[in-house]
């Protein structure tokens, strides 16, 4: 039985959830910094406060959970969940009742 390099089960996603402090003008912009990290190393924002970033592999996830945790900020919570591409395609999302379809995967660039 062979099994693809690419399924659902290997893909993952790196999930980053935060609330961070804004009161004051340091703390805004190390708020705005933590975001401007995520989005370079290829995070996508979910909702408010909720990135989401795609990888090809458990190893390639893992480099990702790493670079989050180098721009950690010194207040405020962050939560990183890691699930399978399977998990992930199992959500459903509403927008106030209305059940909405999940956007699709990310294109994938892979060199040999």
């Amino acid at each position: 039985m062979s099994t693809s390099r690419f399924n659902a089960y290997r893909i993952m996603w790196t999930i980053v959830m935060y609330d961070l402090p804004t009161e004051t003008k340091k703390q805004r912009k190390l708020a705005a910094q933590f975001r401007k990290d995520l989005l370079r190393d290829g995070f996508q924002m979910f909702q408010f406060s909720m990135y989401v970033r795609h990888s090809s592999s458990s190893e390639n996830a893992e480099v990702h959970l790493n670079r989050v945790k180098r721009s950690l900020p010194p207040e405020g919570k962050v939560g990183i969940l890691q699930i399978t591409d399977k998990q992930f395609g199992q959500m459903v999302i509403f927008y106030g009742k209305k059940e909405q379809p999940r956007e699709g995967v990310p294109q994938q660039l892979e060199l040999f």
